[in-house]
């Protein structure tokens, strides 16, 4: 009799244990999960705003957000006046971030290309994309 429990209780002892983990992303609704992101991109354009181009400080871009269909969703300009390691770091991270919430909420979008700019400018100290 107490070999017909033993595999009972080992089923049990698993299923206990693979319940009982909490994974902290269980809990995290979907607008949650937009708004860090969100917080994330303003961050991230608050950053790059700082930027100034001058004789100094070149003007470039980076593809910014990830479309369900694949690719950015725009492209963000700044200048090298400001870290440009951690904006790409963080820019990186959030892309990311943003193609798995749509993989995982299902998200779709559109499957237009966008295109990045043709050229940069500096205006006024602030660098601008030309389309």
């Amino acid at each position: 009799m107490k070999r017909t429990l033993l595999p009972f209780l080992f089923i049990a002892c698993i299923l206990s244990v693979t319940f009982s983990c909490n994974d902290d992303d269980t809990n995290i609704t979907q607008e949650d999960e937009r708004a860090q992101l969100n917080e994330l991109k303003a961050e991230i354009e608050k950053l790059a705003s700082t930027s100034v181009c001058n004789d100094r400080h070149s003007c470039n871009y980076i593809g910014l957000g990830s479309k369900a269909c694949g690719g950015p969703w725009e492209y963000l300009v700044y200048s090298t006046s400001i870290d440009t390691q951690n904006l790409e770091e963080l820019v990186e991270d959030y892309n990311k971030q943003e193609k798995n919430f749509n993989t995982k909420w299902g998200v779709i979008s559109d499957c237009a290309i966008t295109n990045p700019p043709s050229s940069l400018k500096c205006e006024n100290n602030i660098c601008i994309a030309v389309y």
